[in-house]
């Protein structure tokens, strides 16, 4: 699932490009995380994360970049994305959803000023969120332990 182009009689103009290149989904990327470290409505999210945000952070950026139809650098070093495989060996429920889509809807809110373009964004991000709940509890790593990235 990818945010949809918005065409134009001779371009077609990506998100990647509207919202502003590698510049602005680095910008974003590192808001993101910021507020999930930040935020106490965003503490169990925060708990299935390792200490250092950094890798994350970096894994957000190279993933968003193509997701929104810039150079695709995720998939350049690690192969496809397979969020749902990624992501299955941690309990992901409605609160991690929820805290996760408060830190990516402040950063947008914070980052884009089109309404029109970053509701669209929104809407997109939440269908990928709920997309990866795979439990109806949550609360954590189905492991026990945070992830390594």
């Amino acid at each position: 699932m990818t945010p949809s182009s918005i065409e134009t009689p001779a371009t077609v103009t990506t998100p990647y490009d509207q919202l502003g290149g590698a510049a602005a989904v680095q910008q974003l990327s590192h808001r993101f995380y910021e507020l999930m470290d930040e935020l106490p409505e965003a503490y169990t999210v925060r708990q299935m994360h390792p200490d250092s945000l950094q890798n994350s952070e970096d894994n957000l950026f190279e993933f968003l970049s193509g997701w929104l139809g810039g150079p695709a650098l995720y998939s350049a070093k690690k192969g496809h994305p397979r969020l749902r495989m990624r992501h299955a060996p941690y309990a992901i429920g409605m609160v991690e959803r929820d805290e996760w889509m408060l830190c990516m809807t402040q950063a947008l809110t914070e980052q884009v000023a089109d309404v029109a373009f970053r509701d669209r964004l929104i809407e997109t991000f939440a269908h990928m969120a709920n997309h990866l709940v795979n439990t109806q509890s949550g609360h954590g790593c189905a492991a026990g332990h945070r992830p390594a990235s």
